[in-house]
Order: C-alpha cells, then structure tokens, then sequence
C-alpha cells in the first residue's frame, strides 16, 4: 500500500469512528448564530441517525488527553495557539518579574484560549483558583478591569488596539468600572496591573518561545493534582472535565 493509499485508508477509518456518534452542539455552543429563544436548538434523539450513540466520551476529532492530565497537557492537547501567553510570560521573565508575575502572565488568558472569551479573566482565575497562590488568581480576574484604564506611572498606557478593536467612545460596563475602583486600594494591585504591562497585543514574529521554558515554574506555583485536572475533586473540576470533553452530550 502506497502512503497515499494509507492516508486515504486512515482518513476513511476516521469517517466511519465519527460516523458512529451523535455529537450536539450545545445551546452555548452555537448562541449567537442561533437565538434558542426564537428557534430551539435540536436536542437529543430527534436528530440521531439510525445505530448512532449519543457522545458521551472522547470526541474522535480531538487528540485524546492523559488518564490525568497536567496543565501541560492542556496546553498541548486543548489550548489554542498559545503564543501570546508565551510572549507575554517571556517579557514578564526579561522585565525581571518575580516568578509568580510570570506564572500570571502565563496563566492570564487561558479562558480565550479554551473556554470562552466573555469575561475571560473571571473564567481564567476560577479555572486556576484551587491551584495557584490567591494572588496570582486575584491578578487575574482583576487584570480584567484594569487593562481598560491606563496607569502612565506603571509603564502601562491605554491599548492602541483597544482604540481600533472597540471605538474612541467605548466606556466599560459598570460591573468593570467598579472592579477597577476596588482593585485601585488593593495590596496586589500591582500584581495585576504588571500583567498589564507585560500583555503583549503585537507579537514578534521573530521571537519563538516554548511552553518547555516555563515547566519549572509551573512545577514550582501550580499545584498540580496527582488524580489529574478534572478528577480532584475540586469546585472547578467540572470546568476542567468540558475542556476535555466539550461535546458530551450529558
């Protein structure tokens, strides 16, 4: 058999491994291009074929995740492309920050890379929150607010692409306006607001950094659970398990 044949012959036993499961779309999978409201969002049974299964385990399309997966794995097999947290983690690391600032830099923006974008540091810090020191998910969830107001002093100045992305009259809604004011006071403000500072929006595309670079760090900050991310146990295991298996049916 040529190599072609055989990519055709894997291809085809893929096809058939898919073909033997209904996969639902959740109604947050598809909000926003359905209005559940208006038009419900096939459910269950009525749109299974004849012999199909409802997913209830690994999705065929998705790389398979350890037994008990580390943050690593998560990086490597569910994460989206990364770099921006790598870049962003590699200038807190040449800037001198401590390694908590860089693990936080790391860490900050992993809800857009495998959750969801809405509110990303809220879903970001309560993902990490059982694992990591408080200040690294209070930094977190804060850099939410903070990253709309400027802080000249800190090295911070308002995005330039925040001007293009969302408008010069974009004003924040009040629940980010009142978590910048509480954040203002705070003994780790300046933990968050140096997340900022180190929030790389343009990338060099010169500049390659490894995930590998930070595994002491990981090691030495995140308390990685023996049974695995998902199966500790813990409030937010739950999150953990969606991200291996998005499209469980239940």
């Amino acid at each position: 058999m040529t190599v072609s044949e055989q990519a055709d012959a894997k291809e085809a036993e893929q096809i058939r491994e898919l073909d033997k499961w209904f996969i639902a779309k959740s109604v947050l999978y598809q909000l926003g291009e359905v209005d559940p409201s208006v038009k419900p969002v096939p459910f269950g049974p009525t749109v299974q074929k004849p012999g199909q299964l409802m997913l209830m385990g690994d999705d065929p399309r998705l790389r398979k995740m350890p037994a008990a997966p580390t943050l690593m794995d998560f990086f490597k097999y569910r994460f989206g492309p990364s770099m921006h947290l790598l870049q962003s983690a590699n200038l807190a690391r040449k800037n001198g920050c401590p390694e908590k600032i860089i693990l936080a830099c790391l860490l900050h923006d992993i809800a857009n890379q495998a959750f969801i974008r809405a509110d990303h540091g809220y879903w970001g810090a309560q993902l990490i929150e059982p694992y990591v020191d408080e200040e690294i998910s209070w930094a977190i969830r804060a850099h939410q607010a903070l990253r709309f107001y400027p802080d000249e002093a800190a090295g911070y100045p308002y995005p330039e692409n925040y001007r293009r992305w969302f408008g010069d009259d974009y004003v924040p809604e009040p629940y980010i306006q009142q978590a910048y004011k509480e954040a203002l006071n705070h003994k780790w403000y300046m933990t968050a607001r140096l997340i900022c500072v180190n929030d790389l929006y343009s990338f060099d595309p010169n500049v390659v950094v490894k995930l590998e670079e930070f595994e002491d760090i990981i090691g030495r900050h995140f308390r990685q659970p023996k049974e695995g991310l998902g199966f500790d146990g813990s409030p937010v295991a739950h999150m953990w398990r969606t991200i291996i298996w998005p499209t469980k049916f239940l």
